[in-house]
């Protein structure tokens, strides 16, 4: 088959046609076809022959040419057919310079039947190549957002979701509980994550995301679209219940109230969407132990204590409310955990009672056999709020005078007795250290105790460098989340109150020490993060 004037203006009609039914650029499928004529003809020049193929976007006139590049004097000729020498280039060009291009026209050829299925192949990919490149850019952006599609079939408990201009896929681990469906059915889903992959974009929904609720209540209180109320966090047991905080940037609006709707209309919507899943509506409170109390509803909280550097919080209920506070199977406490980040130790008021008398006999009896006290006036530092031996020991000798029966001649009698054990236990943890094998330069780091150089040596970690290489969460501990659970990693030094800031500035001071890191570089950094964080305040009280 050649390309005659005759079919010459059929190949724009059909790349308009193909452009049209696959939703992409006529262009796209105009470039397919000159590539696939191109590589007909180099299966009839020669494949070492650079032919290409140009077609005229108003006639359809393809035009086929032969392109030579000329190469330097000191560049060998590879290929004869696609390279010419300067010498060989002045036949065409008056002056030739290494790098110019010699185009000539050559014959259009006649396609066979396996040239012209090779080119019908080439088209085809290119067109796919294009309608996918196409669907990725139309749904890259929407990621994040809801959308309405129909159920097409389901396929070992996923389902693929016609989305109009493309397929989706919602996992059986993204539907709602026992959620089924039948082909035809009207579905609405959130866009989970957009994919560039071999086969294609692929675009996993979700019924199951936190975000897909905050979706919903979006699509159903205006004032949220609108920005006067933002949804701050969301928790979700899909299914079953979940926990939604917001707050209101117009005083005169009850972001609670709004949520709900007149009797309850507009919360009800979005239960209807999830299959009944229950809904609380929480007011969001920048004070993290007030939030919690909010969001551990309906139960009753006494008292809240919060560790921030642990990112964990201590929650006292009445007995009767504990199963309330806890919820069934857990679920309450939980999913008020997912809504705050922390983690939460629920415990009876009986409970803490009794965790404070033991903390209290636990320092007394410590105090009693490391300072040789008796029972009462152990009881009164522990009282006073003394912890440890090293508070006793470095405190400032004021403060223990102002305990009643303490005189000068006893706080010194007390803090050399504390000073005598602490540095006993000292000597016995740095002989420890060292028949593990501890060197001399942990010894020599400042910041490390002897008791925790016992540890590091304990784990292999007995050298300046072993120390270096750490992470800070492996010294001071930290929390993981998985599956919406947070976990807590337990730390080498966490037991000697090593807080996560702290065991960043030793890793990396060991690393300057050992010359890993330019000290200056290191300055340069930090003086950059504080400018970053004072812009951020900036910005802050700006808006």
């Amino acid at each position: 088959m050649a390309i005659t004037s005759a079919n010459q203006l059929e190949l724009l009609q059909t790349a308009e046609a193909v452009a049209r039914e696959k939703m992409i650029d006529p262009g796209l499928v105009v470039e397919a076809m000159e590539e696939s004529l191109a590589r007909a003809a180099k299966s009839r020049y020669g494949a070492e022959m650079d032919i290409r193929v140009s077609i005229d976007r108003k006639t359809g006139r393809a035009t086929f040419t032969r392109v030579r590049t000329v190469i330097g004097p000191d560049d060998e000729l590879e290929n004869y057919q696609s390279q010419l020498t300067v010498a060989q280039a002045k036949q065409y060009l008056d002056e030739p310079k290494p790098g110019d291009t010699i185009v000539e026209e050559v014959p259009p050829v006649e396609m066979g039947r396996i040239a012209a299925q090779s080119a019908k192949q080439v088209i085809l990919q290119k067109v796919r190549e294009a309608e996918r490149d196409r669907q990725f850019e139309e749904f890259k952006d929407r990621a994040g957002t809801i959308i309405n599609g129909v159920v097409k079939r389901e396929e070992y408990g996923n389902v693929i979701v016609d989305i109009g201009r493309g397929e989706g896929v919602l996992r059986r681990n993204e539907k709602i509980g026992r959620e089924s469906y039948r082909p035809g059915d009207r579905i609405r889903c959130f866009i989970k994550d957009v994919r560039r992959e071999v086969r294609g974009p692929q675009i996993f929904l979700s019924r199951t995301d936190p975000q897909f609720m905050a979706e919903l209540f979006k699509m159903e209180v205006p004032e949220i679209y609108d920005g006067i109320i933002e949804i701050k966090a969301v928790a979700r047991d899909p299914g079953s219940r979940a926990k939604i905080a917001v707050i209101s940037y117009d005083n005169s609006i009850d972001p609670v109230g709004a949520c709900v709707g007149m009797r309850g209309s507009r919360v009800q919507a979005v239960v209807n969407e999830l299959q009944g899943e229950k809904i609380d509506i929480i007011p969001w409170n920048e004070d993290a132990p007030t939030f919690l109390v909010n969001a551990l509803q309906p139960a009753e909280v006494s008292k809240v204590v919060l560790d921030e550097d642990a990112g964990k919080i201590e929650v006292v209920v009445p007995e009767e409310q504990l199963s309330l506070a806890i919820g069934r199977r857990g679920q309450n406490v939980r999913l008020a955990s997912q809504l705050t980040g922390l983690d939460i130790d629920i415990m009876t008021e009986e409970e803490e009672s009794q965790r404070r008398q033991k903390e209290f006999e636990e320092r007394t009896q410590l105090f009693m056999d490391t300072l040789d006290l008796d029972e009462f006036f152990a009881q009164l530092l522990v009282s006073e709020g003394f912890t440890n031996l090293e508070e006793v020991a470095y405190v400032d000798r004021d403060e223990l005078l102002v305990i009643d029966g303490v005189d000068e001649s006893t706080a010194q009698e007390l803090q050399a007795r504390a000073s005598d054990y602490l540095e006993e236990q000292n000597k016995k943890a740095e002989a420890r250290a060292r028949e593990l094998g501890a060197e001399d330069s942990l010894f020599e780091f400042e910041g490390l105790t002897p008791q925790m150089i016992v540890v590091l040596a304990e784990d292999g970690i007995k050298t300046l460098e072993d120390f270096a290489t750490c992470a800070d969460w492996e010294l001071a501990g930290g929390w993981t989340t998985e599956n919406g659970e947070r976990k807590k990693d337990d730390g080498l030094l966490e037991k000697f109150d090593v807080g996560l800031e702290e065991a960043q500035a030793m890793v990396m001071t060991a690393r300057t020490q050992l010359g890993w890191i330019d000290p200056s570089q290191l300055e340069a950094e930090t003086d950059e993060d504080a400018e970053g964080e004072g812009d951020d305040e900036t910005e802050e009280v700006g808006a």
